[in-house]
């Protein structure tokens, strides 16, 4: 019997997730996945000079590099990034489901991501979710920032150690968390209240915030699914934050500082 159309795209879909490869370029971003234990590597690619420079992590991963000339450094990355002399071939990392990272922490405070695309602001708001203890990092399968190279050295190493979970449909997920017990926020300038103000005498809550994309913002069905929508008190008429920057101010202000 002839197996459906949709079974065999989905099957088809599994095997290239599963033999897909990434690779990592720059200094930090490569010793970071070097000494990740949970990272599997696959191909190493230095000079002389950086293998020199990551001795340490290249013994502690137990890989054999491959020595390249720096002024012929061939990695088949984009000829315009700064590798620095050193560019790794990894499998993606898999952080579970959203399930996985909602639940355990005491008081758990999720990003939750609506079409940001950028590499440079997902690996920004990766770093201020690990500086600042959130549980996970949330984007989609489709329109968002997949993991890539450039989305590492962006985030500086934060990428190995900050759960990033894509889910297929964002309000669906915050319909689940909100089935957790998970206080939604979304981030909306026109929002009449708050962070802060949404949260008093509830910082103990889990709570998940949503942030859009710098000019469009938030869907309107991310909107409606979300509990409320919220700001962040600015001193003046200055315009709208940077993603990345409001997310880290967010996350704060959401915290339990007492």
């Amino acid at each position: 019997m002839k197996k459906p159309k949709w079974v065999v795209e989905k099957e088809q879909a599994k095997k290239a997730d599963a033999a897909a490869t990434l690779w990592l370029f720059g200094l930090h971003a490569v010793r970071d996945a070097l000494v990740n234990p949970k990272r599997t590597k696959l191909r190493l690619m230095v000079t002389l000079n950086a293998q020199t420079k990551l001795a340490d992590a290249i013994a502690e991963a137990g890989i054999e590099p491959e020595i390249v000339d720096a002024r012929k450094f061939n990695a088949p990355i984009d000829p315009g990034s700064v590798h620095q002399g050193a560019a790794l071939e990894v499998k993606p990392l898999d952080w579970g489901t959203l399930e996985d990272v909602a639940i355990g922490a005491d008081t758990p405070r999720l990003i939750l991501l609506d079409r940001v695309t950028d590499p440079h602001n997902v690996g920004a708001i990766l770093r201020s979710a690990e500086v600042l203890g959130a549980s996970a990092v949330v984007g989609t399968r489709h329109h968002a920032a997949p993991e890539t190279g450039a989305l590492a050295k962006s985030a500086s190493g934060a990428m190995e150690r900050q759960p990033y979970v894509r889910v297929r449909n964002l309000s669906d997920a915050i319909v689940a968390l909100q089935g957790m017990g998970y206080l939604v926020l979304g981030l909306d300038g026109e929002a009449g209240q708050s962070v802060e103000g949404a949260l008093k005498g509830q910082k103990d809550r889990p709570v998940a915030l949503v942030l859009g994309a710098e000019g469009p913002g938030l869907r309107q069905k991310t909107k409606e699914t979300c509990d409320m929508l919220v700001k962040i008190d600015a001193a003046g008429g200055f315009g709208s934050l940077n993603v990345s920057n409001a997310a880290a101010i967010a996350l704060y202000a959401s915290k339990d500082h007492s």
